[in-house]
């Protein structure tokens, strides 16, 4: 049986490091709708600047390190993988589109035929 392995925020400089991240997060939101009055140009500096505190501020916990970790090992991954060609790729679309129009038509049939069966032959209902 595998293990599951559960990873906690651990020190409190990084709890307080996440915590004023959100609080900065409510405060940029906060102030984008109180300074509506100064004009776009300022909303959206103001917005823009608390989030990108906000965003450096958890790059710095270790949750944050964690995450641009997962990033880089994700990135890396993605490099690996072997992309079909453009006509693989076009002919398994065409699968595809094919099994759909296959499967919806198969499914059509089959709700007019219970329906047929249903109303018409067992209670008699007519439309």
């Amino acid at each position: 049986m595998a293990t599951s392995q559960v990873e906690t925020v651990s020190t409190g400089a990084d709890k307080a490091k996440i915590g004023l991240s959100v609080f900065l997060v409510l405060a940029a939101l906060t102030a984008f709708y109180v300074l509506s009055r100064q004009g776009a140009l300022v909303q959206w500096a103001a917005l823009l600047v608390g989030l990108a505190v906000a965003a450096g501020l958890f790059f710095t916990a270790e949750s944050g390190k964690q995450l641009i970790a997962f990033g880089q090992d994700s990135w890396r991954e993605v490099r690996k993988v072997v992309w079909p060609a453009r006509k693989e790729a076009i002919q398994i679309t065409a699968y595809v589109f094919g099994f759909v129009v296959v499967m919806a038509l198969f499914l059509w049939v089959t709700d007019k035929t219970l329906e047929w069966v249903f109303y018409d032959l067992l209670l008699g209902w007519r439309k």
